[in-house]
């Protein structure tokens, strides 16, 4: 249905402008008389599906738009009216009035129109898959089929958050670092590119042989200041070919492998998906998913193919009838202690915290595993820069002293 962005004023003459959806703009037009407002102007909005489905910068122009941070927010607002004892539609329809982002603004509208229409909220939500993940609409599915919609979009809410603030936390911890790299790479750059020749010109015009680091400096700088342009190139067209590698089936499978196996990092990203596998399986649990489908979930969100075939298989012998942690525990991937606890959640029928509990932990060594290497970059860039910068020196007054001596 057509979404409609008009300007109106009200009985008193105050300005109003809002969004509202209809067939056509007089039905719109309708709607608002019937309600006190009387447009003055009126514009269709492009539907947020129509965004999604006109192409693959558009839809990923709404990923960056509608930020997981504004989907918490409004899902906890939605969950207190909901429990409040406002009905769905009264509640959807008081959200749409508060959001501030047009796009959320507009898919809320659309969710709305639908479930007034007596769409389930889970269906609604699904139209829109490029803003409500699979997790999302299966635990409000879940939510609506029990009769707990409200403390299931609390639950969502809470999980939502706890995502957004441990990537927050890990983006705030690798900011300085990144931005130190990107800094100690320019100076670097421009002093070899632009101050390095007007110093080392006065070499090149003697008659006699320069030491062996300053006709490296020298050719380095020569070959920046000429060719930088092929480096980028180089680095552009790598990039896009790894791309476009991982793109495809067996190279996903060789990067996610050389991920988990790498000495420095592959800790590291084994203990990010153990506590996302976990954190993701317990809230799907707890709000009545069930297992199998709750692993199918689960799957598709770890973002490794080699994790993913671990929980195909795990799917495939639990339906044999053997256990969660038995079935995992044919991998390397998932740590002994995370099976362990597991295993313990399935015996005693606390399964559900069991796997929050997991998720804790690796969460909390994923956090203090990142500001321990993020503490360790920092004078390792010193060092680096310090090596770069001595190497300069060096070359620069090398024959600076071959001079002095043959002039003595």
């Amino acid at each position: 249905m057509p979404v409609y962005e008009y300007s109106a004023l009200d009985r008193a003459g105050r300005k109003k402008s809002g969004i509202i959806d209809a067939d056509s703009p007089v039905t719109a037009r309708q709607k608002l008389r019937s309600s006190g407002i009387f447009p003055v102007e009126m514009k269709e909005s492009l539907s947020a599906s129509k965004e999604q489905a006109s192409s693959s910068f558009s839809g990923s122009f709404l990923i960056k738009r509608v930020k997981p941070a504004e989907l918490s927010a409004s899902t906890r607002q939605i969950s207190i009216l909901i429990g409040a004892g406002v009905t769905l539609v009264e509640s959807l329809d008081a959200l749409t009035r508060q959001v501030a982002n047009p796009v959320l603004k507009k898919i809320l509208v659309q969710v709305k129109e639908s479930v007034n229409q007596g769409n389930s909220l889970a269906f609604s939500l699904s139209q829109h898959p490029k803003v409500f993940s699979p997790i999302y609409i299966n635990m409000v599915r879940a939510g609506e089929a029990s009769g707990s919609l409200d403390l299931v979009l609390d639950r969502l809410a809470e999980f939502s958050e706890r995502q957004v603030a441990l990537t927050g936390r890990l983006k705030a911890a690798l900011a300085y670092p990144v931005l130190m790299s990107i800094i100690g790479f320019l100076v670097l750059f421009s002093l070899i590119v632009f101050i390095v020749p007007n110093i080392t010109k006065i070499f090149s015009e003697m008659n006699q042989i320069l030491p062996l680091p300053t006709l490296l400096l020298i050719n380095a700088s020569n070959f920046l200041k000429s060719f930088w342009w092929i480096l980028v190139l180089c680095l552009a067209c790598g990039v896009f070919l790894m791309k476009k590698a991982i793109m495809r089936p067996k190279g996903r499978a060789i990067w996610d492998r050389m991920k988990l196996s790498s000495p420095i990092m592959g800790t590291l990203t084994t203990k990010i998906a153990v506590a996302r596998f976990s954190r993701t399986l317990g809230t799907l649990l707890q709000n009545g998913v069930p297992l199998l489908s709750a692993l199918e979930i689960v799957r598709n969100i770890v973002n490794n193919s080699l994790i993913g075939k671990v929980i195909d298989d795990a799917i495939e012998e639990i339906r044999t009838g053997k256990a969660l942690a038995a079935s995992l525990g044919r991998s390397r991937w998932f740590p002994p202690v995370a099976l362990q606890m597991i295993s313990v959640g399935e015996q005693s029928g606390e399964l559900e915290n069991m796997l929050n509990r997991v998720a804790d932990i690796y969460e909390r060594e994923v956090e203090s595993q990142t500001l321990a290497m993020t503490s360790m970059l920092e004078p390792i860039m010193i060092l680096v820069m310090g090596l770069v910068v001595g190497f300069v020196v060096i070359s620069i007054l090398l024959p600076i002293f071959e001079m002095n001596q043959m002039i003595r």
